[in-house]
């Protein structure tokens, strides 16, 4: 089944890429991987601010990372690197905007590598880092980059 069948299948629509908000480009495809800059979470097309641990629940922490998830997938479409090309979503890193006391940020950042799995099957398995951070551009309450293996 192509990827694009099994969005279909799961129900997922891929929101519009988003641009860059600062000097930077958003994809970078060289020697067989993607990097895929941070991504902010969007969801009904409104950012997702706020800092866990304070204004922003576990679950919406959860749906944040997700959004953010659908985001690298949609880069990956903008930059025109079809999604059946993805041999293996290599590694994720989990920025979560929270508080000190809040120590759940690898539950957060399973909101996009459970989504990567879901969509990816084993090849969305993947190495990651999930930290808590005092801000975020923007005042996002999560932000997730990439690195991709992709087939010639």
């Amino acid at each position: 089944m192509s990827i694009e069948a099994r969005l279909d299948q799961l129900g997922i629509v891929l929101p519009e890429a988003a641009a860059p908000v600062a000097s930077y480009v958003p994809v970078v495809a060289h020697g067989g991987f993607v990097h895929v800059s941070g991504q902010l979470p969007f969801l009904d097309g409104e950012l997702v601010t706020g800092r866990l641990g304070d204004d922003v629940d576990l679950d919406a922490g959860i749906a944040a990372a997700r959004a953010c998830g659908l985001m690298i997938l949609a880069q990956l479409k903008s930059a025109l690197i079809p999604l059946d090309k993805v041999e293996r979503i290599v590694k994720l890193g989990a920025f979560v905007n929270s508080t000190p006391a809040f120590t759940e940020q690898p539950k957060v950042a399973n909101g996009a590598s459970e989504l990567m799995f879901e969509v990816f099957g084993e090849k969305g398995r993947h190495a990651r880092a999930a930290v808590g951070v005092p801000a975020l551009p923007l005042g996002a309450a999560v932000e997730v980059d990439a690195v991709i293996a992709i087939a010639d």
